[in-house]
C-alpha cells in the first residue's frame, strides 16, 4: 500500500499516526474520482495508474475533514516522487514565508504498517481494502 508523509516543518518529526493517502479538496462541481486523480497527480508528481478503481468510501478524521478513499493497482518508484508546494510563515511569527512540500516522502508498506503510521481515521481504507480483495 502506498502511503505518503505530510511535508512541511509541522510533521517532521511525526511517524505513527500521520502519515496520509494522497488527498485534497474537492473543487465546486468535481467528481470524486476526477479530484483524486488530480491530488494524487499534484502530490505525487505523476498520474495514477490507469486500471479498475476499487472506492473505499468516506472516512471523518478526527479534525472534522471526511476523506473519500480509493484503490488502482499500480508501480511507483517512490524515490521519485515529487510534490507540489505550499508557503507558510516559518519559523512562527518571524515574518519570514518558506516554501515547503505537501508530501516530503511515500513509500510502499505492507497493511499492518499502514495502520500504525496513517492518521486512525484513514487506517479503515486498508482494513476496506483488504475486504475488497477478499484477503484477510
Amino acid at each position: 500500500m502506498l502511503i505518503a508523509h505530510p511535508g512541511g516543518p509541522l510533521w517532521a518529526r511525526k511517524d505513527l499516526g500521520a502519515w496520509t493517502v494522497p488527498k485534497g479538496l474537492v473543487e465546486d462541481g468535481e467528481d470524486l474520482w476526477a479530484a483524486a486523480r488530480r491530488e494524487f497527480a499534484e502530490e505525487i508528481g505523476t498520474a495514477p495508474p490507469a486500471g479498475p478503481v476499487i472506492e473505499l468510501g468516506e472516512v471523518r478524521q478526527a479534525s472534522g475533514k471526511v476523506v473519500s478513499g480509493f484503490a488502482v493497482e499500480g508501480e511507483l518508484d517512490v524515490a521519485t516522487v515529487v510534490s507540489n508546494t505550499f508557503e507558510m510563515q516559518w519559523p512562527p511569527k518571524s515574518g519570514r514565508m518558506q516554501e515547503f512540500p505537501e508530501i516530503d516522502r511515500a513509500e510502499w508498506v505492507d497493511p499492518a504498517t499502514a495502520r500504525a503510521k496513517l492518521n486512525p481515521a484513514q487506517a479503515a481504507f486498508v482494513d476496506r481494502l483488504l475486504d475488497a480483495l477478499g484477503v484477510s
